[in-house]
């Protein structure tokens, strides 16, 4: 990791930079894939599973047969962790839960709002490198609070054409039956376009790598809402003397373990913390079993040493970081402070995979810098708003004359109309 003393803030915005995507590139890989996917259909889903994950499929969907010899191979332990973290994630997202709204905003004119859930949803669930089994929880918990009719689940599958057992286990404790053996843009496609195997889908949720974020955003030209722009995962740590080095150095490499792309960012109060926490990290590095993923994404990283709180909480909004983690003394305190992040992490015994696995909170966040104007996943993200208005006789001849000058000055002569109708008809009444 690269280390800046007190940088002025002009350095911030080199110093913080993320790691390039290459988005024209990558388009052009996706584009073609998905091109062919809406073409060719499952034909295509085939090819390129022998292609990009070296495996011939004869059966798109997931019987229930798979799924039942899934079950079988999930230990004991980890059924229980899975079945914990499902019920904290339904407890925090079922309270997320608001009332619809009916009020009389004056004599005769009623609006009204109401949830409605998303009718078809697509849940990517990566699994490359790591079987993202947690992803399943996530993503599934809140679409089926929502009551979203069809839930459809892509996941890639291992060489032996199979999908690893703790998602199979996970997507059945929600119910989740349509899972596609499928991963990368051509899943993304899928969901986008419908196949005679994948249903198609409203609304596309999950992360994955960038070329799954292009074919998002591909989809969204194509008339289908995805959850956030994501890319690489992220994490900034703000730590003074009272955070624990090899707290904070496990946090930093839990997110750089994620992938040759990610970017963690450790602000320091002082050069001393600074360096106790670095050679943390190179202690800890040794053992990992992804040590040279995270020894990459390290390279795409820095820590700043800040002795001005004021400056520090600055940088944090301007980076606007996926995961936060405020390893501080009086850490709340800051709360009201920060305005643009992903989901924040509090105080010394909150690590930030708790967060990634079974607090309750949704590990689903924006990247990039979009925390400055996404949230991350949460019930609303699986249900619309519809607003309604009923309008009585007597409420459109008080409302009516508003509605007529508006209109007649912003030159909609119709609009004007559609009142003055109605309000010549009701005088006619008498």
């Amino acid at each position: 990791m690269k280390v800046l003393l007190n940088p002025s803030q002009p350095q911030w915005k080199k110093a913080l930079e993320r790691p390039v995507l290459k988005t024209k590139s990558i388009e052009k890989i996706v584009k073609p894939i998905m091109r062919k996917v809406k073409r060719q259909g499952d034909k295509a889903l085939k090819k390129f599973a022998l292609e990009y994950d070296h495996v011939e499929i004869d059966q798109l969907l997931v019987s229930k047969t798979e799924i039942d010899a899934a079950k079988q191979q999930v230990s004991e332990e980890l059924k229980t962790a899975i079945l914990t973290a499902k019920e904290n994630i339904e407890k925090f997202h079922k309270a997320q839960a608001t009332q619809d709204i009916e009020m009389e905003v004056m004599d005769g004119v009623t609006c009204m709002r109401r949830s409605v859930p998303i009718q078809r949803v697509g849940l990517y669930v990566p699994g490359g490198t790591a079987p993202l089994f947690s992803t399943v929880l996530m993503l599934g918990v809140p679409a089926k609070l929502a009551g979203c009719e069809q839930i459809v689940l892509c996941t890639p599958p291992n060489p032996e054409g199979k999908i690893h057992p703790a998602i199979l286990f996970t997507a059945d404790e929600l119910g989740i039956s349509t899972i596609v053996k499928a991963g990368g843009a051509q899943a993304i496609a899928a969901m986008t376009y419908g196949t005679a195997s994948v249903p198609q889908v409203d609304k596309i949720f999950g992360p994955g790598n960038q070329y799954v974020t292009a074919a998002k955003q591909i989809a969204t030209k194509k008339g289908v809402a995805i959850d956030m722009p994501a890319g690489p995962s992220e994490v900034l740590v703000y730590a003074d003397e009272s955070s624990i080095p090899s707290f904070v150095a496990a946090d930093l490499l839990s997110q750089a373990e994620h992938g040759v792309d990610s970017q963690v960012v450790l602000v320091c109060t002082t050069e001393k913390l600074t360096k106790k926490i670095l050679e943390e990290i190179q202690t800890q590095l040794q053992k990992l079993p992804r040590q040279k993923i995270a020894e990459k994404a390290l390279e795409n990283s820095v820590a700043l040493v800040l002795n001005n709180p004021d400056k520090a909480v600055k940088l944090i909004n301007d980076y606007a970081p996926e995961h936060l983690i405020l390893s501080v003394e009086e850490a709340e305190e800051l709360i009201p402070k920060i305005y643009n992040a992903g989901s924040v992490f509090l105080g010394n015994f909150t690590p930030e995979s708790a967060g990634d696995y079974a607090s309750g909170t949704n590990h689903t966040l924006p990247t990039n810098g979009y925390a400055r104007s996404y949230s991350g996943v949460s019930l609303d993200s699986f249900l619309k708003k519809i607003t309604y208005q009923r309008i009585n006789e007597k409420g459109l001849k008080v409302l009516g004359p508003v509605v007529e000058t508006m209109a007649a000055n912003e030159l909609l002569t119709a609009h004007e109309r559609a009142v003055s109708v109605r309000l010549a008809y009701l005088n006619g009444k008498k």
